[in-house]
């Protein structure tokens, strides 16, 4: 857990009426790999609830940095599901979150990894892959843009809705119809999955609202022993077909 940070009572002439507004910038990510952007986000917010006041920017900013300091020497980041453990590093830009269903007691795991980029539509919230692992089993595994997705523009093999997009693994790339999962997820096919896994590049491309976008991923250094044991995957080379 990111340990509590608690910033003194600052007390200065014209500071009242920004104390509201300071505590509402405080809400940071505390993400491994990525705190200097979220500073940069928080400071860009007291920017406008101080204004012009240096001496407040720099004495909360300082508080700031040290606290996202912390949370990245723990190499992790708070889960935002209820009842899912922290997530702690698993390798790269991989991140892993352990949780137990209540009623079965089936373990859970996800295993997460962020683009390195962001959609033109939301430029705080990176594309992300997400692997749903239940008793050491793949149970899903998902694209998610951080946006709505366009209608469907293919039907699959079922007739399942499902939305055409452009894959590269490294040196190789190709057209796969992933199923439209209610407009804001793709389900990605396993060989996909497997083919990422030991991957140095790996991106999607897809239809958006804004033109064709694509989602930029470094894969590499993920643990494939704790994919291995929590979802029964290891690597292999990506087939087209």
């Amino acid at each position: 857990m990111v340990p509590e940070v608690v910033v003194p009572e600052i007390r200065a002439e014209g500071t009242t009426e920004y104390s509201i507004q300071l505590f509402t910038c405080f809400r940071v990510q505390y993400y491994a790999g990525v705190f200097e952007e979220e500073i940069l986000k928080v400071s860009r917010c007291l920017s406008k609830a101080i204004g012009s006041s240096n001496v407040l920017k720099a004495i909360v900013f300082s508080f700031l940095l040290g606290a996202s300091a912390l949370a990245f020497a723990q190499h992790g980041a708070m889960s935002p599901n209820q009842g899912e453990q922290d997530g702690v590093s698993v390798g790269g830009n991989w991140l892993e979150f352990d949780s137990t269903d209540k009623m079965t007691g089936a373990n859970k795991v996800r295993f997460e990894l962020q683009s390195n980029n962001y959609f033109r539509e939301d430029n705080d919230y990176r594309p992300r892959v997400n692997l749903y692992c239940n008793n050491g089993k793949l149970k899903l595994a998902d694209f998610n843009p951080g946006m709505r997705l366009l209608p469907p523009n293919r039907p699959g093999f079922w007739g399942q809705p499902q939305l055409e997009v452009e894959v590269r693994v490294d040196d190789t790339h190709y057209f796969k119809g992933w199923n439209w999962m209610r407009g804001h997820f793709l389900s990605m096919d396993k060989g996909t999955v497997r083919g990422l896994m030991s991957a140095q590049v790996f991106n999607i491309a897809l239809p958006t609202r804004s033109g064709r976008q694509i989602a930029e991923f470094s894969p590499a250094g993920l643990d494939f022993d704790r994919v291995r044991k929590a979802c029964d995957l290891t690597p292999k080379k990506p087939s087209k077909d």
